[in-house]
């Protein structure tokens, strides 16, 4: 989206995106999904690299440099403690937090409902997203190998606009949200067994503070 266009109809588009759990098969941005309605809005869109990917800009309010440490230490502690005992990774990256799923709560196989044993994680994330609104979260969707490149790119993108259409039901600002689909290209398993599989069917969520600077 190049040439302006109204807040409304932007916001529009972003909520459409999320709800029809479209697919981008596009092997360059490797999915970028809400989050380019949602840039246009609010900030520059994704890219093809780890850093631009993240860049929304400050729609919700910004944190100061010196404030993040401490406001994302909060953050992660309030994960850790909804998360308990569910087999969510919390994860310190830096001043960002990485949320790992185990695959068996997230998708069945060639699937892209979002199971409901995999509510309950969700709501959870929601909870502590709505007290620290001034993060964003990058959604990554993920594949076994079974099936073509192509096929598992639009898989991953549908599962990860899956996870970001209950979010929203659960009241998270779609302008918080960005999708990405990476296909089979990040396992974390073999792939060599049904067991190895159903740990790369699985979402990651990235927490993202939004920094002033």
């Amino acid at each position: 989206m190049k040439q302006p266009l109204s807040i409304h109809i932007i916001a529009a588009l972003a909520s459409t995106l999320i709800f029809t759990g479209c697919a981008n098969s596009s092997n360059t941005q490797k999915g970028a999904g809400i989050g380019a309605a949602v840039g246009a809005l609010i900030g520059k869109g994704t890219g093809d690299n780890d850093k631009s990917r993240y860049v929304w800009g400050a729609a919700i309010g910004a944190l100061a440099g010196s404030a993040i440490g401490n406001y994302m230490d909060k953050q992660e502690a309030a994960l850790k403690s909804e998360l308990a005992d569910t087999g969510v990774q919390v994860i310190r990256d830096g001043e960002q937090l990485r949320l790992i799923i185990p695959g068996e709560l997230t998708f069945a196989s060639d699937g892209t409902q979002v199971q409901s044993n995999f509510y309950p994680v969700l709501n959870d994330v929601a909870i502590v997203l709505a007290e620290f609104e001034k993060t964003k979260l990058s959604i990554e969707g993920h594949t076994d190998s079974t099936g073509s490149d192509m096929y598992n790119q639009d898989l991953s993108m549908a599962r990860a606009n899956s996870v970001a259409a209950y979010l929203s039901q659960q009241n998270i600002s779609p302008d918080r949200l960005q999708t990405l689909g990476l296909g089979e290209s990040q396992p974390i398993a073999s792939n060599a067994s049904e067991e190895s599989r159903q740990k790369n069917r699985r979402v990651e969520l990235n927490i993202i503070p939004v920094s002033n600077s």
